[in-house]
């Protein structure tokens, strides 16, 4: 049985008098997502002007700061991420890996696993990231043997060293990532508890007794792997942009203990750094974890020569992020807790601009996956850069036709994962539907109705969606088949800002187009 202990302070998890104490400090972050300057309250850009009143949170100039004073008052530090370095803003656009390695290298990361998105341009772009960087990332859980690209440069653990003491770390990646990214055929992901258990096995026949999963599976799955696992010590989590701690909005407890293993996680996008204070016996046991996220705002302050060396690297991207395309009377709310269980004002701008676009091509419904929606816009002015943020991955619209049944069971797919706040729940527009989240999954639907009229299971309807979708992203399968498919539309992002310039100054809203029954 799963047992949680909850504590802010030190928690004492033996009673065993050890001969010799060794103290670990692990200094962790995850989804980053490319967010090298600083992010608003929103998590997307923060203007200069904002940043410069204290307004602003992360941003690589100020990580540099958190973790020199964080590895200042540790006596063995290490450094870890638990993936999504990739993806976010037009600076991977533009850059793909290669600003995220330069970073990370300076910044002494000591390993991360590997994230899906780091899977967004397939092995190739993850391949070139690996020959930049001057760390180990892992995967664990995928047969990569028959990847040429990754085979001979991709381990599933690796062993570093600290003060003459051995740390085990093993990478872990959500067992999904074929269906939220592109990482070929190629690469087959496995059982999570079964690959990690496999690691711990070899690593301690070797004699490492103390062991960190850096996991890109999300808190629950990181829960599910502590209790079926020996031999973990800790797990530095990801994906699910999970915040814990005894502040306002956090999850759960820092650490999240099940059983002996520690579980920690520090939300996202660089506006917390982990650090976890880790004591262990002899044998490798943890006698102690405490520690919290530390908030990095603007009581952190920016080191200077990052800023110089992000503003030489954003010089390519100003014309376009700077460029004003339309004005919001207030915020357009895009969180993902939100967006990924019901309907959101970011979900409905979007769908409805997909919709808006191809109507006079005998399209009804849109559907778009909640998972494509990256951030929030702040009142005002909207620049193309904000709209990039919110919608980085350069989807195209793509147009098909599907029979009502099929698009019932596309909504049951959108809806089967609210309880993981999955990225395949939909937004829509031109239909409305109804979902009870405590029936089984693949029964959750109810009433559906398409420009007023109750579904039709045989009837014919058309559709838009995004590219990724329409060729199976996010469980979407039903659609790969679908008839008079063109996956080849314009931009989402351009898309979504021509919307907002026809229908300026934009007014967010919600309605009862997505029901709970």
């Amino acid at each position: 049985m799963t047992r949680f202990l909850t504590a802010t302070a030190a928690l004492a998890l033996s009673t065993g008098i050890a001969s010799a104490e060794y103290s670990l400090t692990i200094l962790h972050t995850n989804d980053f997502h490319a967010r090298f300057e600083p992010i608003s309250a929103y998590d997307g850009p923060c203007a200069q002007e904002d940043n410069a009143a204290g307004e602003c949170f992360g941003g690589t100039a100020r990580l540099v700061n958190a973790i020199a004073e964080a590895k200042a008052r540790a006596d063995n530090p290490i450094l870890v991420d638990g993936g999504d370095q990739f993806q976010g803003t037009l600076f991977y656009t533009y850059y793909k890996g290669k600003m995220a390695a330069e970073m990370m290298n300076m910044l002494g990361y000591d390993g991360m696993t590997v994230g899906n998105h780091e899977f967004d341009d397939g092995p190739e772009v993850l391949s070139e990231f690996i020959d930049a960087i001057e760390f180990p990332i892992l995967m664990s859980n995928a047969d990569i043997s028959a990847e040429p690209l990754l085979a001979d440069k991709l381990k599933k653990s690796t062993v570093i060293e600290r003060n003459g003491e051995k740390i085990g770390l093993i990478g872990l990646t959500t067992e999904d990532t074929d269906e939220l990214a592109s990482p070929g055929p190629n690469v087959i992901f496995t059982d999570s508890v079964e690959a990690v258990q496999a690691e711990v096995d070899r690593l301690t026949a070797e004699g490492v007794n103390k062991i960190i999963v850096l996991s890109h599976s999300g808190y629950a799955v990181d829960q599910r792997v502590a209790e079926g696992t020996t031999g973990v010590d800790v797990i530095v989590g990801g994906h699910t942009n999970t915040l814990l701690g005894d502040m306002e909005d956090a999850e759960g407890p820092y650490p999240t203990m099940v059983g002996d293993t520690a579980i920690v996680q520090a939300y996202a996008y660089g506006k917390y750094l982990g650090e976890l204070n880790v004591t262990f016996d002899d044998d490798g046991n943890v006698t102690e974890a405490s520690g919290a996220p530390i908030l990095v705002d603007a009581n952190v302050a920016e080191d200077e020569a990052t800023i110089e060396r992000i503003a030489e690297l954003a010089g390519p991207l100003d014309e376009v992020r700077q460029k004003v395309v339309a004005q919001t009377e207030t915020p357009i709310m895009g969180e993902r807790d939100i967006c990924r269980v019901q309907v959101c004002e970011m979900g409905v701008l979007i769908a409805e601009a997909m919709l808006d676009r191809v109507k006079d091509q005998g399209i009804e419904v849109a559907i778009a996956n909640s998972g494509g929606i990256r951030a929030s816009i702040d009142e005002g002015e909207v620049t193309m850069g904000e709209v990039l943020t919110v919608l980085p991955f350069q989807n195209t619209l793509s147009t098909f036709r599907v029979d009502g049944a099929t698009l019932r069971a596309a909504l049951e797919n959108g809806v089967s994962q609210i309880e993981e706040v999955a990225g395949r729940f939909p937004q829509v527009a031109g239909m409305t539907f109804t979902f009870d989240p405590e029936a089984p999954a693949g029964e959750r639907v109810g009433d559906v109705t398409v420009g007023g009229e109750p579904l039709d299971p045989e009837r014919m309807y058309g559709v838009v969606s995004n590219d990724y979708v329409r060729n199976g992203g996010d469980g979407y399968e039903m659609f790969k088949d679908a008839a008079d498919a063109y996956d080849y539309g314009p931009d989402l992002a351009d898309v979504t800002a021509e919307y907002l310039i026809a229908n300026g100054p934009y007014a967010p809203f919600v309605d009862d187009r997505i029901s709970v029954k």
